[in-house]
């Protein structure tokens, strides 16, 4: 039988899951499984958040409710973030988004 390794939290940290936890000091946020810290991002860093939050759904840590329960966000939020990270890989938070350009008036279109 696998032994395993008690979580051991900061104080002041706030529990997600018996095993993960994060904790917010000095603008940033830190991620903790067991007693290690696995990611820290700027508090005011939402691709980040939703990058961190996403992967461990995905790799099974967390369930959706438990991100929404803990950080008081919106449920769909959380599934688009899952989805983008399943199409798009890590680089599909940070990657400039795709929208149309501004519309141009040219001299055919004002002519009709």
């Amino acid at each position: 039988m696998a032994q395993r390794q008690l979580p051991m939290f900061p104080e002041g940290s706030t529990e997600v899951t018996h095993d993960l936890a994060f904790e917010k000091r000095d603008g940033s946020v830190t991620y903790f499984y067991g007693s290690l810290p696995v990611f820290t991002h700027n508090e005011n860093d939402a691709a980040s958040f939703k990058m961190i939050t996403a992967q461990f759904y995905i790799n099974g840590y967390v369930k959706q409710m438990d991100i929404v329960r803990a950080f008081g966000v919106t449920p769909i939020s959380v599934k688009r973030a899952v989805k983008l990270y399943q199409e798009e890989g890590v680089q599909g938070f940070y990657a400039e988004k795709k929208t149309r350009g501004t519309a141009v008036l040219t001299d055919d279109v004002l002519l009709n």
